[in-house]
């Protein structure tokens, strides 16, 4: 099929799903006509290694160069040759979904040969045990292919990853030497697989322009071997580089070698710039306006953002395209046991924003001084679902991951209700800030329409610290929240930090303290902790002095630039907590070890924690505001009730009843009351239905029912409406 523009992300990325950005770009240039084609090369380099032929060369390959040296676990695993090729096609469709009853060998254990990669099964058996079927085979079959990858790394190209490639000539580079250096040896064995897959693309697509996007530090090598072949075999095609790598770490690009691969490098959202490149590409001007974009002009790298046009807004952008892409060939992996890490690489989703940019922009530790963070523009929640009915439609898939920054709680709430008025069926998730806004109510309406699982910045559990970091919440604030998505069926991880500037040992420990409560409160079931990095465009990396730090070199290189080398005037070596941080929450995911002394994780001397053994317990058991506001939205989530009236006496009194019988998904229940209540109160569920376009708020009910009947506030507080709550009816 040919195509003006090639969108391609190179190796690798991830194995369950296509990163989004080239899907993002073809659904703009859908909108103005302009015919691209693009290609993962990432997975379809995968499926070539990792197949029947590709493993055959792989072994011949190996047994050409065979070392005296190599490892017992790299001389098993040869030995062990025809094992693995026997049964690579069939473990590879299984994790593609379409050989499900392979999971039953699988998990005999007998089945796949096995290397070091299973020595770890005795330990992880009772992480894993109670898995189901599909999910343990998932595993065994994940560790199969992680212990080929091991004797790849070993025998034939030390810089394979499966979601990273020679990512260490990417990270930090300040200068473009290294890689320069690499690119101008020989091809290795996986840039050989990697070349003629896009020879084939080009071939077949015939492009004028080749976009290039290169997401992460692990896509860099392979992006630039991309961009030299195509330009020694096909000049005339002009090379593009975006995505989030170029946009944090190429900002201040001055190595002119760089543009012996590249045409262009375009910075922030690509739309606009793309469509600039386009027009020069195609008219061949000799004038041309630039959006954000490196060059080389007169021999010298040249910065150009020229054009007097705006960005496009969001609600211009299209919606995601996915076509071309092999949406059915993705393979989903269970690599670790951390439940929040597993959904990045299990499954396929379809990836979505809800808003561009982030509505809090304050985090000291972020880039806010950059578009991607600081322009915040959020889309209306029916476009947002437009574009989800628009993309099941295309895919077939019904799995999204919104990949927002910090998803806004007022337009998740709008979203939902869009979702359960159109009837349709999701199965969401995304990153929030623990706002106080995610009520227990708002919980259950996101549950309803489909959400799983929310991840978000507790970052370091000290309320000094997140005040340092402007993050805007307390510790007591995040438990509460938490427990509020716990208890309605989400799922919660928690991002941590630790090393932050100024962070004592004591605030470390008092953190881990935090987060042991947690997880022992039962309102967290992931987490992971990451240590602190100073970045260039961060608060903290543009004014160290604020934060207690000092910047190693103010040298900037003429290549990459954003992470920053820095000294913590408190001397305190974070890096030594690492390892029991990292155990310990291992433990307590695992619903284990909550009577440990915090010291037991460590093999150095801690101080005691300052927190009280129930601090959390205390949070959560803290007194509730239980009014509601006037105009909060009252939203009913279950059915049309069955009503029957009788007649009660008393003293020779007599009065008309009503009972309202209700089938919620999983329950039945009645409630009784008075005739005229319930008369109202069974003709108001309707009204206040989710499916209805129109929303009713708590002075609207007021106003209707005293329309007709009187104290409307002793009604709301009783015992029918308090049953309602119970199942469904929501305030929010």
């Amino acid at each position: 099929m040919k195509a003006d523009i090639l969108l391609i992300t190179p190796p690798f990325t991830q194995l369950n799903t296509p990163y989004p950005a080239t899907a993002y770009i073809k659904g703009f240039l859908n909108t103005k006509g302009i015919s691209s084609v693009q290609a993962d090369l990432g997975i379809e380099v995968i499926l070539a290694l990792f197949s029947k032929p590709g493993l055959a060369a792989l072994f011949n390959q190996t047994e050409l160069t065979a070392k005296a040296d190599f490892s017992f676990n790299a001389q098993r695993i040869l030995a062990l040759k025809d094992e693995y090729l026997k049964t690579i096609d069939a473990v590879i469709a299984f994790l593609q979904g379409k050989n499900p009853t392979l999971a039953l060998q699988i998990c005999q254990e007998d089945f796949l040969p096995e290397a070091s990669r299973f020595a770890q099964l005795e330990e992880l058996d009772w992480a894993f045990g109670a898995m189901g079927t599909q999910d343990k085979a998932k595993h065994l079959a994940t560790l199969y292919l992680e212990d080929i990858s091991d004797f790849i790394v070993e025998c034939i190209d030390p810089n394979f990853g499966f979601s990273r490639y020679a990512e260490r000539l990417g990270r930090s580079a300040n200068s473009f030497d290294e890689l320069y250096e690499a690119l101008n040896q020989a091809p290795t064995y996986i840039d050989h697989i990697l070349i003629a897959i896009l020879k084939d693309r080009i071939e077949e697509v015939q492009p004028k322009m080749l976009l290039i996007s290169v997401p992460f530090p692990g896509n860099l090598y392979a992006a630039f071997r991309c961009a030299q072949w195509v330009k020694q075999y096909y000049p005339t095609i002009k090379i593009s580089m975006g995505g989030g790598f170029p946009n944090t770490e190429l900002r201040s690009l001055s190595d002119k070698r760089v543009f012996e691969f590249f045409d262009y490098i375009t910075l922030d959202d690509g739309e606009l710039p793309i469509e600039l490149l386009y027009n020069a590409t195609l008219k061949g001007n000799e004038f041309n306006l630039y959006k954000r974009t490196f060059l080389l002009e007169n021999g010298e790298v040249a910065y150009r953002n020229d054009t007097l046009r705006n960005d496009y807004k969001q609600a211009e952008v299209g919606t995601p395209d996915y076509a071309d892409l092999l949406l059915d060939s993705y393979i989903s992996v269970i690599e670790i046991v951390n439940p929040m890490h597993r959904m990045w690489s299990d499954g396929r989703w379809n990836k979505l924003t809800m808003a561009h940019g982030c509505y809090w922009g304050k985090c000291t530790f972020c880039d806010i001084s950059l578009d991607y963070i600081k322009v915040y523009e959020p889309l209306a929640a029916k476009q947002i679902v437009d574009r989800i009915e628009e993309l099941v439609a295309k895919t077939g898939q019904n799995g999204f991951h919104f990949v927002d920054e910090a998803a806004p709680p007022a337009l998740m709430r709008e979203v939902a209700l869009e979702i359960l008025r159109r009837k349709i069926t999701v199965t969401w998730w995304t990153n929030i800030r623990f706002e106080k806004s995610f009520t227990r109510d708002l919980c259950l309406l996101l549950k309803a329409s489909g959400c799983i699982a929310v991840s978000g910045g507790l970052e370091v559990a000290s309320d000094r610290l997140l005040k340092l970091i402007d993050k805007g919440v307390t510790v007591e604030q995040v438990a509460k929240v938490t427990r509020n998505f716990t208890e309605a069926g989400i799922m919660v991880h928690a991002y941590l930090m630790y090393g932050y500037p100024t962070q004592t040992v004591q605030e470390t420990v008092d953190s881990l303290e935090m987060v042991r409560q947690l997880f022992e409160a039962g309102v967290l079931q992931s987490g992971f902790w990451h240590q602190f990095a100073m970045t260039a465009h961060s608060p903290v990396g543009l004014y160290p002095d604020k934060f207690g730090v000092v910047k190693e070199t103010e040298e900037i290189g003429t290549f990459a630039n954003n992470d920053i080398n820095y000294t913590d005037k408190t001397g305190i070596d974070h890096n030594k907590f690492s390892y029991g941080l990292k155990k310990s929450l291992f433990n307590y995911m695992h619903g284990i070890c909550f009577d440990y002394k915090l010291q037991d994780w460590f093999d150095f001397k801690i101080p005691r924690t300052t927190i009280a053994a129930n601090f959390i317990d205390t949070a959560l058991n803290s007194d509730e505001n239980l009014g509601v506001k006037p105009s909060a939205k009252i939203i009913w989530l279950g059915g049309k009730p069955r009503v029957e009236t009788f007649a009660k006496s008393k003293k020779g009194n007599t009065w008309q009843m009503m009972t309202l019988h209700f089938h919620h998904k999983r329950d039945n229940f009645s409630l009784q009351t008075n005739k005229a209540e319930g008369e109202w109160l069974a003709a108001v569920l309707d009204k206040i239905s989710a499916a209805n376009e129109k929303t009713l708020t708590f002075n609207d009910l007021k106003a209707d029912f005293e329309t007709n009947l009187e104290h409307f506030e002793l009604f709301w507080y009783s015992k029918p409406i308090h049953t309602l709550r119970a199942f469904g009816l929501l305030v929010l």
